[in-house]
């Protein structure tokens, strides 16, 4: 990424660091929160709660006797309980022999193995449980597809046929039955691109055999940040009438030109609100996730395509959009699991991992697309924040709960002088894995 574009203006600048603050200041206090409530209903009290490090600018003291305070740098935050001899709980004061049994009780080191380790784990699984609320309000806002393809609004397309309307259900696509959504899309891929499609529907209780467009037409449905696309100056909406000269109806048309392209430029005909504007880009090579698993390496220019008109939906149940919540959670942590593999083994591009610069440019595109498209994002990066703090290294969360591991199984703790050496091991490797994603941000393209 060149940094420059980063700052196309004072106010573009402004714009992508309030996003950023705002998005990493909302997961941190839900993460380090995790940590405190967990931690005072385990009876472990919390002598500090900070968002942000530095110079405290606010603060006051609640009833329980925990400062809440907001500092001056807010790229984190951390709790101090009681006892600790700083931030990390990485060990504790030269006095803690000198308190009486019930003052060590209410301390982190003091405190029975089940309750630092669900003080410990928490901030992680609050981290997915924000995921999950999020991903979950946005299905019972937005609702979700009905079963049975029925119109809900057409999408603005180039002059052509269309005599389906609103409010009609699809039973059939190109002289064969669909069922549902996955039947339509499966026949529509297996038609050959043309301007006109026959359709059979159902309206008012009555067949109709109908002329509309081609199901899946070279529509922009959205286009992604920090791609080729966004940088081409494409916006969600736009139609792409041709490719280099030569006119598709199709956006499979679209997609395998642009992967045939080997990363040459293409010009882009397209159509936007009744006016055709043109469009030079070059497509990027990147790595995609596979629904099996893996990842394919595939030229893109960052947009995506849907169907030319907005399904009708429904509104689901709350279990039925927490389980969506989950599973759309469940999907991020897998894909970023499996990416990060693919990484350490060469199967893909380290290109992949973003930086701080990279996420707040992400952040900033997000904010600019609209309040939904921040909210999701706040999402998908408290997931992979709670994801990252489980992983198995020291000065992160599933390093301690790893010392608890072995503390259960030997019943001590690991000596002071082995959490010592294992805590800088993790230090240097969390700073070594920041230092590398800054480079990827400044150097990748």
């Amino acid at each position: 990424m060149d940094i420059s574009t980063l700052i196309p203006g004072f106010g573009g600048l402004g714009f992508t660091a309030v996003a950023f603050v705002l998005a990493l200041l909302i997961i941190v206090f839900v993460h380090e929160f995790g940590h405190y409530i967990v931690g005072r209903w385990s009876g472990i009290h919390a002598d500090v709660f900070s968002l942000g490090f530095g110079p405290v600018i606010w603060s006051r003291v609640d009833k329980h006797g925990t400062r809440w305070q907001l500092a001056a740098l807010p790229f984190g935050g951390y709790v101090k309980f009681f006892g600790d001899a700083n931030a990390a709980s990485g060990g504790h004061a030269d006095n803690l022999t000198a308190l009486t049994a019930e003052q060590r009780r209410a301390t982190m080191h003091g405190a029975p193995l089940w309750a630092r380790s669900a003080t410990v784990a928490a901030g992680p699984l609050f981290n997915f449980a924000l995921s999950i609320a999020i991903f979950a309000g946005i299905f019972l806002v937005k609702g979700v597809a009905t079963d049975l393809p029925v119109v809900g609004a057409l999408k603005p397309l180039p002059a052509q046929v269309q005599e389906l309307q609103p409010g009609d259900a699809i039973l059939g696509l190109g002289g064969k039955p669909v069922a549902d959504f996955s039947a339509l899309i499966g026949q529509a891929e297996t038609l050959p691109p043309s301007a006109v499609v026959e359709y059979r529907v159902r309206r008012d209780g009555a067949e109709l055999d109908l002329r509309g467009p081609y199901p899946l037409p070279p529509l922009a449905d959205n286009v992604a940040g920090n791609s080729a696309a966004k940088d081409a100056g494409l916006q969600a909406g736009d139609v792409v009438l041709s490719v280099d000269g030569k006119p598709i109806d199709a956006f499979s048309q679209l997609r395998d030109m642009v992967g045939a392209s080997d990363g040459k430029a293409l010009t882009l005909a397209v159509w936007r609100g009744g006016e055709t504007v043109e469009a030079t880009l070059q497509p990027r090579r990147m790595d995609l996730p596979l629904a099996e698993g893996g990842f394919e390496t595939r030229w893109l220019i960052g947009v995506s395509g849907g169907l030319f008109f907005q399904p009708e939906t429904r509104t689901p149940g709350p279990w039925e959009a927490i389980t969506l919540g989950a599973t759309q959670s469940w999907t991020i942590a897998r894909t970023s699991v499996s990416g990060l593999w693919h990484m350490i083994t060469g199967a893909i591009s380290s290109c992949n991992l973003q930086g701080p610069l990279g996420i707040a440019e992400t952040s900033g595109q997000a904010a600019s697309m609209g309040i939904s498209s921040f909210i999701w994002f706040v999402a998908m990066l408290s997931t992979a924040v709670g994801l990252m703090n489980l992983f198995p290294v020291p000065v992160l969360d599933g390093g301690h709960l790893v010392f608890f591991a072995y503390e259960a199984v030997a019943g001590k703790p690991p000596t002071a002088r082995a959490l010592n050496v294992l805590m800088s091991v993790g230090l240097a490797l969390i700073l070594g894995l920041m230092a590398f994603a800054l480079t990827n941000d400044l150097f990748c393209p």
